[in-house]
């Protein structure tokens, strides 16, 4: 028989996992716990209620969203704590069995069903967990009013929900669906909110930010929106992430070139350059594609700062291809660069290929392709030794020191600028800097003000 009691929860401590898409849906929940009453914030040994938002989207995030689950479990055993939600990407992917490996979890929310968050962390305990799965979300929701996790410099603005390139590796289609676009009217709305709370900077994401529009009304496309946002008051920076290469048309470089507030940079994730190696991955573009593509984004802007991402270790992957996608990397000397190991997700297609690379292969090639990445950076680095830029500051560490970034360098992702100033800096300023070293990814910069002595 199911208990019931009327003990209202008071306090939430809420982990938020994974990418800054499920950031999003973080701050989008913690505004609404806020709204209903409950304090949140508080740490996990103090709380009430532990709310998990995971990631589900690779297996080394599926070990961590485990970990993390385990001990909040373990608090519930010891501590204050009666009731532990788990939210985000791991319900979506793995649904009840998430009951199954992990008992004593009191609800499951779904990607689609955050705003059935409340009912899940409402006090009433029942025998059965709750589960609030839903595969089925045709209009993305609004992620206002949201409490925000980033500094108060920056924050992303998502400007569409899902993805329909069904890449042969990826689980993104099957745990968040099919692509949707916000409408132009939310996401200006969204971006005057996120202006009028402090924000400097918009980072532009969604699962394939360079489809936008595709399924709205004609003249709704990215580079229409981009000229909007650029023109709203407040804006410092604008820039996108997660741009799929085979969607991103002229009309948006153009726009990415012409607009004053668009930072040269973009996250282009190729994944690959070998032809074999993309076909086996479903990627929609070519090797001279891709190239094609690059020289017209040079072209446009020859000071971008060009990131991507890439897949070592994918079946069938050869020495060759591999040394193939060294070449290529070495010639294009990438702002930055993100990689990783073939991992065989189940339910996606790559899973069950044939001639699946053995792990110490697949290690071997992603230490080859980051040491040569480091090499890049540390040369793209000494060549900018003296050079002014910029820099958009995110927080102080000390009187005297504070983090920051510029244009080529993107939150979370990138390497940050180590900023030494002699006079009171304030987060979202920006600030005209000189760089006199580096340490790894990262720039060490002054402000005008500063000198050997200080």
């Amino acid at each position: 028989m199911a208990r019931k009691t009327a003990i209202e929860p008071l306090s939430v401590a809420f982990v938020s996992l994974g990418c800054a898409k499920n950031l999003v849906d973080s701050e989008r929940m913690l505004a609404m716990l806020g709204e209903a009453g409950y304090t949140v914030g508080a740490e996990q040994d103090q709380a009430e209620v532990i709310v998990i938002n995971t990631c589900g989207f690779l297996a080394d995030a599926c070990r961590e969203s485990y970990e993390v689950i385990r001990e909040a479990l373990s608090r519930k055993q010891t501590g204050p704590c009666r009731r532990v939600v788990v939210t985000g990407c791991l319900p979506s992917r793995l649904g009840r069995r998430l009951l199954d490996d992990l008992p004593g979890i009191d609800a499951l929310v779904g990607v689609n069903n955050r705003r059935d968050l409340l009912r899940a962390v409402a006090a009433e305990t029942e025998s059965s967990p709750k589960v609030l799965l839903s595969t089925k979300n045709k209009t993305p929701s609004r992620d206002t009013p949201r409490v925000r996790i980033t500094p108060g410099s920056y924050a992303y603005l998502r400007i569409s929900e899902g993805c329909s390139q069904h890449c042969s590796f990826c689980t993104i289609p099957a745990i968040r669906g099919p692509f949707r676009s916000k409408s132009p009217r939310t996401i200006l709305s969204e971006a005057k909110e996120l202006l009028a709370d402090g924000s400097v900077e918009l980072n532009i994401i969604g699962q394939d930010t360079s489809s936008y529009g595709r399924d709205l009304p004609a003249d709704t496309g990215l580079a229409a929106l981009l000229a909007k946002l650029d023109k709203l008051p407040g804006l410092g920076w604008l820039r996108i992430l997660y741009a799929y290469p085979s969607s991103l048309t002229n009309d948006t470089i153009k726009a990415m070139a012409d607009l004053p507030h668009f930072v040269h940079y973009l996250d282009l994730p190729l994944q690959h350059i070998s032809d074999p190696i993309l076909r086996r991955m479903g990627r929609r573009f070519s090797r001279a594609r891709s190239e094609k593509l690059i020289d017209r984004l040079f072209k446009a802007m020859p000071d971008l700062a060009l990131r991507t991402t890439i897949i070592v270790g994918f079946p069938g992957e050869t020495e060759a291809q591999f040394d193939e996608l060294l070449d290529f990397v070495r010639r294009l000397r990438f702002h930055a660069l993100g990689a990783f190991t073939f991992s065989p997700e189940p339910g996606t297609p790559a899973a069950d290929f044939p001639h699946q690379a053995p792990e110490h292969v697949k290690q071997q090639r992603l230490q080859a392709l980051m040491q040569l990445q480091q090499e890049i950076v540390a040369q793209r680095n000494t060549a900018l030794l003296g050079e002014k830029i910029d820099v958009l500051i995110d927080r102080q560490i000390s009187p005297r020191r504070f983090e920051g970034r510029y244009y080529a360098q993107a939150p979370e992702v990138d390497g940050i600028c180590r900023v030494r100033s002699r006079r009171p800096l304030a987060v979202g300023q920006i600030v005209r800097t000189k760089i006199t070293g580096y340490d790894g990814y990262d720039l060490l910069v002054v402000a005008p003000d500063y000198t050997a002595s200080d």
